[in-house]
């Protein structure tokens, strides 16, 4: 281990000016997000047409409007205003979408209204009432809205007439909904077509999935309620994609060919309404065709190309096609491992690579003013920041960072192409929110929020950058008491994550850390948190490393992060508690039976405790098929390393989590049970995956006391 970076900020407490108020558990778990979040501009938006941002007033009963480079904002209008326009009084100012130049939508009290301005005066377009139903997906110029009842997928037109889409009766049948259990970037299940007069829809067969039981404790007696979950190894869905005319009333589906349990992904439109684009993959999740249909006949136009991997391979974003180009579209691939876009014809023909570096593309912003220039949110070398980039959609040179400075930073890029408004934190900075060019000069500082912990005891988290066994950089997270005393030995608990699309640790305020791990520092630990190979934003090799051996290279750049923690004068590493949900929970339970001399406690919450309970679509890219790879299977089966537990295990389950089943904890502790071992379990009742709600300080005071109990 070596140790590269430290960047220890002293004397930059949070609360330095007055440590006075304890920082609650209460406070920490549910404060977070509502009185210590940070204030922030509301309904910041580009208007249309303009270089100018429109926002809510601070009393939020007007909204106002900022030129590029002014420095000060006027009121665009205010709620008189626009009771006046909609003829009935309005209460507080909606939060806005810019449609046009000067027209704008809002949603209230279940209909969308579009107004126009027109001077001073604002009148009243259109208004649609909304669909009560879930999965709502709706097309601002047909002024279609699709959404599903049940199982079934529904249309209500502009005069708002309601079209069934599909009417099936057995249940097994779903349409409109997200597919791949929300793998592969899929986040919904409808599609539109550029003008609205198509729409594209996943639907899936789960005959073939096996039922799942959850108990249902809120009835008398108590009842199932059955959910579909296909388990690594065994019987999946079945996906189609059905496209329905809204004249014609009819729906094709597309003749994809292939074994029907394939994936089929990132479905995208063209621009010409002719033509949807969809990324084919195989169950074994190791190759993909990139396709082309025809969405009157639904047959397949031409396979553009295709991209295989050994271990994997995970589109996750569809076409991008080029504003203005309708024959031109980019695509985003890991194939030289990163993240980025490379250029496409819709023949198939390879135009070149846009982006490219050792950092990871993240976000498609748009075009500059010349038409020439893609703008990309992504990371740094480091992945401990994001920053912006402009590529020559023609290829050939190096992307240009356009912002120089280092924290967390979400861009929006202006109608015309030509600033960005650029919202970050970073570990002094709470919340900021600018407008700079595409230089990356500022042009208006638009707010800076203040401290939120001013006058609490709360430390200042520091960075620190270790090296793997192999020489790669791991990025760690520390956080201290408020009052630390360096002269004094505090025990640690170790917050552990571990796993894919996921990162713990970032130039942000807080360093990414949960408020709780401030409160349980000011306890007296040091809270210490490490993203290993296998977590997100660092490249393919550094999070691919896992294939087929989950937990392994894992538990190796933790034990990093231990070796670290002994090398600190100050770290207690004799009382050390590791602690984590879901794959943070594997690996909490992983270390504590392979490494038993480690850890003197763990708290698992929601622990994947055997690949062949979890699901299909995550498990088998990373694990492959229990029998394409057995030996992997049985070693991360922690059942078979329950007599190698020295230190005390606390397993902590929601009963109706869908997510990993309550089966994979029941099980361990049967295990733990018919080899005579005592460890602790707790149920949270009729909670999913996350214990949310008030319920949350409840699981969180479980935890911490459960770790200040065992260390003494």
């Amino acid at each position: 281990m070596k140790l590269i970076i430290l960047i220890v900020l002293l004397g930059l407490s949070f609360g330095s000016m007055a440590q006075d108020k304890e920082l609650t558990l209460e406070d920490a778990v549910l404060g977070q997000w509502r009185q210590f979040y940070p204030s922030y501009v509301t309904n910041l938006a580009w208007k249309k047409g303009e270089e100018a941002v429109t926002f809510h007033s601070k009393d939020g009963k007007e909204l106002m409007l900022q030129n590029v480079g002014a420095k000060t904002a006027q009121k665009l209008f205010d709620l008189a205003a626009l009771s006046k326009g909609l003829g009935v009084e309005v209460s507080r100012m909606p939060f806005i979408k810019w449609e046009a130049a000067n027209e704008f939508s809002f949603t209230s009290a279940g209909e969308r209204f579009w107004m126009r301005i027109e001077g001073e005066k604002l009148t009243q377009k259109s208004v649609l009432k909304m669909p009560k139903e879930a999965n709502l997906d709706h097309h601002k110029g047909a002024q279609n809205i699709a959404y599903t009842k049940d199982n079934n997928l529904y249309i209500q037109d502009k005069e708002g007439a309601e079209i069934a889409v599909t009417a099936f009766e057995d249940a097994n049948i779903v349409s409109g909904q997200a597919i791949a259990r929300y793998e592969f970037g899929i986040g919904k299940g409808t599609f539109w077509s550029p003008n609205g007069m198509l729409l594209a829809f996943y639907q899936k067969d789960e005959t073939d999935v096996a039922d799942y039981p959850l108990l249902d404790i809120t009835t008398t007696p108590g009842t199932l309620k059955t959910i579909k979950y296909p388990m690594a190894g065994q019987k999946s869905e079945y996906a189609r994609v059905g496209i329905f005319n809204t004249k014609t009333k009819q729906t094709i589906y597309l003749n994809v060919k292939g074994p029907k349990d394939q994936y089929l992904t990132n479905l995208g439109w063209g621009p010409e309404n002719k033509f949807v684009y969809i990324a084919v993959v195989n169950r074994e999740q190791n190759h993909a065709w990139l396709n082309k249909y025809d969405v009157k006949t639904g047959d397949l136009v031409k396979t553009l190309f295709e991209e295989t991997h050994e271990k994997y391979v995970e589109p996750e974003h569809p076409v991008w096609f080029i504003p203005g180009n309708n024959n031109e579209f980019l695509w985003w691939s890991e194939r030289d491992g990163f993240m980025h876009l490379y250029r496409y014809n819709t023949d198939g023909k390879y135009l070149g690579q846009v982006t490219k570096g050792k950092w990871v593309a993240l976000k498609i912003l748009g075009l500059d003013e010349t038409k020439k220039m893609v703008l990309v949110q992504g990371t740094d070398e480091s992945g401990l920041n994001t920053t912006v980039y402009s590529a020559s959609l023609a290829g050939g040179k190096t992307p240009k960072r356009l912002v120089k400075e280092d924290g967390i930073h979400q861009f929006s890029l202006s109608s015309e192409g030509k600033h960005l408004i650029d919202d970050y934190s970073d570990l002094k900075t709470p919340h900021a929110t600018r407008i700079v060019t595409l230089k990356g000069k500022t042009k208006n500082n638009l707010h800076t929020a203040k401290n939120p912990y001013e006058g609490y005891k709360i430390s200042m988290p520091e960075l620190v950058t270790l090296k793997a066994k192999d020489g790669t950089p791991l990025q760690a997270r520390l956080i201290k008491p408020a009052d630390f005393d360096p002269s004094k030995k505090y025990p640690v608990i170790v917050y552990v994550y571990g796993g894919p699309h996921a990162q713990m640790v970032t130039n942000s305020w807080l360093a990414g850390a949960r408020l709780w791990m401030y409160h349980a520092a000011n306890k007296g630990y040091l809270v210490f948190t490490l993203d290993n190979r296998g977590s997100s934003n660092r490249g393919f090799e550094f999070e691919s490393v896992i294939h087929r051996q989950l937990s392994k290279n894992e538990m190796e750049d933790q034990l990093v992060g231990v070796d670290y923690l002994k090398s600190l004068g100050y770290a207690d590493t004799d009382k050390m508690a590791v602690h984590g949900w879901s794959y943070g929970g594997f690996m909490t339970t992983s270390l504590m039976l392979k490494h038993p001399d480690v850890f003197k406690v763990g708290v698992a919450g929601g622990p994947v405790t055997d690949w062949n309970y979890y699901e299909i679509m995550y498990g088998e890219r990373y694990m492959d098929m229990p029998k394409e790879n057995p030996v992997g299977y049985e070693e991360t089966q922690l059942k078979n390393h329950v007599k190698n537990l020295k230190g005390d295990l606390l397993l902590i389950h929601g009963t109706v989590d869908d997510v990993v089943v309550m089966q994979h904890n029941l099980s361990l502790v049967q295990a733990f049970v018919s080899n005579g071992i005592l460890m602790d379990f707790f149920p949270y009742p009729m909670h999913p995956h996350n214990v949310r709600g008030t319920d949350r300080v409840h699981l969180m005071n479980k935890v911490l006391t459960y770790i200040e109990d065992k260390l003494k």
